[in-house]
């Protein structure tokens, strides 16, 4: 049963697979790692992205119904909202805020390598920080900013103590906790652009006079792209539609809800890969072009 599980990832060049001849001719399949699992291993920080697997059956059973009848496909499939289901479901949200975690810890660390906006900061307010694992990366660097980890009760309850870090729950659509600065990582792509308005709108308002909110997300291409990084970006284009009814935006549809949250400026500060798929931008309270 194993070779057949094997051969099966194999045929998908999932792992590699070659073969060789006994001496009583019998063929033998010989399976190793292929360069995909090298995002399925833990890396010296020791996280993968395997967790992000472990929610997918929930993504797809949400799509069914929506595809053939319409409307919000999470909600059609579960009766609640993706963050609802999460804090009614104590197996989820272990899953969906490990999933978050480590994806945090793998992206927070390229970021840190080419962005700088983090230097000189006294506070820093992570939105929808989870069980905190990004202001732990954040201040691996920088310990004197002081951190502040925003997120949903249910999130805030099971989070772990983190050195350096106040964890907060709450609703950001309702306010945001003060700080220098406020980070945002894949947040905005799980809200609609009217949402989206909404709790900038908030972030806006708990930053000073130069402040900024530093977003993380994927930017999708103004162009249909056929790049690996681009199928990857229109396919969690297509989670987002099916879970918590957002979407992945363009650069320009970023810089348009920055606009519309109030804020005076804004700015692509850098690529987190190669692929330039992940980018952090910058929304400044005051224009200092």
């Amino acid at each position: 049963m194993l070779d057949r599980m094997l051969r099966l990832l194999a045929s998908h060049s999932i792992i590699n697979c070659t073969t060789r001849s006994l001496p009583d001719g019998v063929v033998e399949r010989l399976y190793g790692l292929a360069p995909v699992c090298k995002f399925l291993i833990k890396d010296d920080s020791g996280v993968s992205l395997a967790p992000l697997a472990s929610i997918s059956k929930i993504i797809i059973n949400s799509r069914y119904d929506s595809i053939l009848e319409g409307g919000h496909a999470f909600e059609r499939a579960y009766g609640v909202s993706h963050y609802v289901y999460n804090g009614q479901n104590p197996d989820m949200n272990e899953k969906f805020n490990n999933a978050m975690a480590s994806h945090s810890t793998i992206t927070v660390d390229k970021i840190l390598k080419t962005y700088k906006g983090f230097e000189g900061l006294s506070s820093l307010v992570d939105v929808g920080g989870g069980n905190g694992a990004t202001l732990t990366k954040i201040l691996s660097k920088y310990p004197n900013v002081r951190g502040i980890n925003f997120d949903l009760p249910h999130v805030i309850n099971v989070a772990p103590p983190c050195t350096g870090v106040e964890h907060v729950g709450g609703d950001m659509s309702e306010s945001t906790p003060k700080g220098d600065a406020v980070f945002m990582k894949w947040i905005c792509h799980a809200w609609s652009d009217e949402q989206c308005i909404k709790f900038l709108k908030n972030c806006y308002e708990a930053i000073p006079d130069d402040g900024r909110v530093i977003v993380s997300e994927h930017v999708l291409p103004e162009e249909v792209e056929t790049s690996y990084a681009a199928k990857f970006a229109f396919q969690f284009d297509g989670i987002m539609m099916a879970v918590p009814n957002g979407k992945e935006r363009t650069e320009k549809e970023f810089q348009a809800l920055a606009k519309a949250a109030g804020f005076k400026g804004f700015r692509v500060a850098c690529s987190a890969y190669d692929t330039k798929l992940t980018k952090v931008m910058e929304f400044l309270k005051k224009n200092t072009e």
